[in-house]
């Protein structure tokens, strides 16, 4: 048995070391993980970082809705359909053709 291992002793290392190279980059902690790990967390990163900008452009327009009248009165005059007393608004009917339409008077829907 010593005469076996003797001989093949160089054998049993290359092949010893080309499994621990083998695991080393295609096992569960390999190169190839860490790679994927990596791109998913620079992914991740990205997201977060898309989510602040986002965050930052609702703060500032809850900041211009808490302190600028003339942005309230846009959006009530725009989305709500309100007007100043003595005013007249003349509604514009959209081209035939164009999608979603805006109705004109929301208190005339159902």
């Amino acid at each position: 048995m010593q005469a076996f291992l003797r001989r093949n002793l160089n054998w049993f290392l290359v092949a010893s070391f080309a499994l621990l190279l083998l695991q080393d980059i295609f096992g569960t902690n390999g190169v190839l993980a860490m790679r994927r790990t990596q791109l998913q967390a620079k992914e991740v990163q990205e997201e977060i970082e898309r989510l602040n900008e986002e965050n930052q452009k609702l703060q500032n327009r809850v900041q211009h809705l808490k302190t600028d009248p003339a942005t309230l009165e846009g959006i009530a005059r725009d989305e709500m359909h309100l007007k100043r007393p003595g005013e007249y608004v003349f509604p514009i009917q959209p081209k035939a053709g164009a999608s979603n339409p805006q109705p004109a008077d929301p208190t005339k829907h159902p």
